[in-house]
């Protein structure tokens, strides 16, 4: 049976309103350091202080500062004891406060004597310089980064607290390029992702996949269309609940949304360009309330060129930075060589007609 798109179709603020409703926050877990990158921090303690004390930054010789004024090449200032040698990383002798270098103290035998003049902290590193003992291991609601996780690591840490979604994803067959995107983007957000294939593309074997899901978001990638083989909306029919079949955005107007039991589905389409605008416009949404992430960045630019766009239909917009402008690449349809150049992404709601060439717009990172 072939599907039809309702004459009507769905506001992406009314399916988005119904995909989120009824969902809070997911529980903070303990994940190792390894597997932790890209999730969303969740209630970190503060860090100890790092370096505990002072330490060598540098190796060389351990000296007082206030004892070596005047020293020099020309007045070698002798000293009554030979100075500590110190390796960078240890920590600072007892009444010493700069580190010098190899060659600015001539040591023979018992005798030594000092050849430059040092200042407090010259190769040292101060005690909480690194880490002051207010930072927490991670901002709660912000990604990991490769910053933040140097810190923990710097720390002596091995775990953190985060939120991280598990995201099912069940590739309807001949939509594999699109899954290994979507999978991607997902695994590089830190979501916790496993994929699957249908045996075909029937409403029975998708039904068959679909099973009883453990986890908190699921996808379908492709069959979401109208065609004679596109059966991904009537599987979910006959398996749980679809919201709304038929979206008014572009690209991705033929995706569905709906529930198996407690979780949340989104039918993307096959396309690639199709299914990245929904996940942009819809599922990105979704993820960020389940991880408790804070509002995401947006960039502020003045548009090079007009943005013209149909009313009544929210259109989603590919973004180039050049000269200190967005310039945009694509409207509503978005060639693969559009996406790989693009820096961002821009919504035109329904009510609008497009942008005027300068004006201001904000802008969503690309791959943020």
């Amino acid at each position: 049976m072939t599907q039809r798109l309702p004459p009507s179709l769905t506001p992406l603020d009314t399916a988005l309103a119904a995909l989120l409703t009824g969902l809070d926050p997911l529980a903070p877990m303990e994940l190792q350091l390894i597997e932790a990158a890209g999730c969303i921090a969740a209630g970190n303690p503060l860090l100890p202080a790092r370096p505990s004390r002072d330490v060598a930054a540098a190796d060389g010789w351990a000296l007082c500062a206030n004892d070596l004024v005047g020293a020099s090449s020309y007045s070698p200032l002798p000293l009554a004891t030979a100075p500590a040698w110190v390796d960078a990383g240890d920590a600072m002798p007892a009444g010493c406060d700069c580190v010098l270098d190899a060659d600015a103290v001539e040591v023979s035998g018992p005798l030594a004597q000092v050849l430059a003049e040092g200042v407090p902290g010259l190769g040292v590193r101060r005690a909480g310089s690194d880490i002051d003992g207010r930072t927490p291991a991670a901002a709660e609601g912000n990604a990991l980064g490769p910053a933040a996780l140097l810190l923990a690591r710097a720390a002596g840490l091995d775990r953190l607290s985060v939120r991280r979604p598990r995201l099912r994803i069940i590739n309807v067959p001949g939509a594999t390029v699109t899954m290994h995107l979507i999978a991607d983007i997902a695994r590089a957000a830190g979501l916790d992702v496993q994929t699957s294939e249908a045996g075909a593309r029937d409403a029975g074997s998708i039904a068959e996949a679909l099973g009883t899901p453990t986890c908190d978001l699921l996808l379908t990638i492709g069959g979401s269309g109208v065609g004679r083989k596109d059966a991904a909306v009537t599987a979910l029919a006959q398996h749980g609940d679809v919201l709304a079949h038929g979206l008014a955005l572009q690209p991705g107007r033929s995706a569905a949304i709906g529930r198996l039991g407690t979780i949340p589905v989104v039918a993307l389409p096959g396309s690639p360009d199709h299914a990245l605008a929904v996940w942009l416009a819809l599922v990105l949404p979704l993820v960020d309330l389940l991880s408790a992430r804070l509002p995401r960045r947006q960039v502020t630019l003045p548009l090079a060129r007009k943005i013209a766009s149909s009313v009544g239909i929210a259109e989603m917009v590919l973004l180039a930075e050049e000269h200190h402008a967005w310039v945009p690449l694509a409207v509503g349809e978005w060639p693969l060589q559009a996406i790989a150049r693009a820096d961002a992404w821009l919504l035109v709601p329904a009510s609008h007609e497009g942008f005027a060439a300068g004006a201001p717009v904000d802008a969503y990172l690309m791959w943020e």
